[in-house]
């Protein structure tokens, strides 16, 4: 009997808890046009390197169909060694460039998510919450608990 008593006022005790939409939160955010924008212009040389490969290979494969009946055989064989040569630069240049910016891509979003984070962590202690929840792990949640728009609001203020 002394433990149900004593253990009234904790069950009484509701937690708060609120849920944030992560996906929802980096498409809102304003960084991410930033992000967006920095990764452009330190890759944009080499995009534009890449796509001028493109158009060069492009054109000689034209040539070769064009002019193919008044080459010589020497003149094929040629250009044939040229444009694989250029495919196989082509190829590599395209990869590491895929690769180089996949990686900054993903550490200017770590660099997001740790701000995310800061700011839901500030909004949970500063609102009080017992608990915060990433929206795909509960399968229902009251409108109210979503505190998602507040993280995105802080972000945008800077906190």
């Amino acid at each position: 009997m002394v433990l149900v008593l004593l253990g009234a006022p904790l069950a009484a005790h509701a937690e708060k808890i609120a849920v944030v939409d992560m996906q929802a939160v980096f498409e809102q955010l304003p960084q991410r046009e930033q992000v967006n924008e920095t990764l452009k212009a330190e890759f944009g040389d080499r995009v534009a390197a890449v796509q001028k490969m493109q158009e060069e290979l492009r054109g000689l494969l034209e040539k070769q169909q064009r002019d193919a009946a008044l080459m010589s055989e020497s003149q094929k064989t040629e250009m044939v060694r040229k444009m694989e040569s250029m495919k196989a630069e082509l190829q590599l240049k395209g990869k590491a460039l895929d690769e180089d910016m996949r990686r900054r891509n993903g550490e200017e979003q770590n660099k997001l998510l740790l701000e995310v984070q800061k700011t839901i962590n500030t909004i949970a202690e500063k609102e009080q919450y017992d608990m915060v929840l990433q929206r795909g792990a509960v399968i229902y949640v009251k409108p109210s608990a979503d505190i998602s728009n507040k993280i995105v609001e802080a972000l945008g203020k800077g906190k």
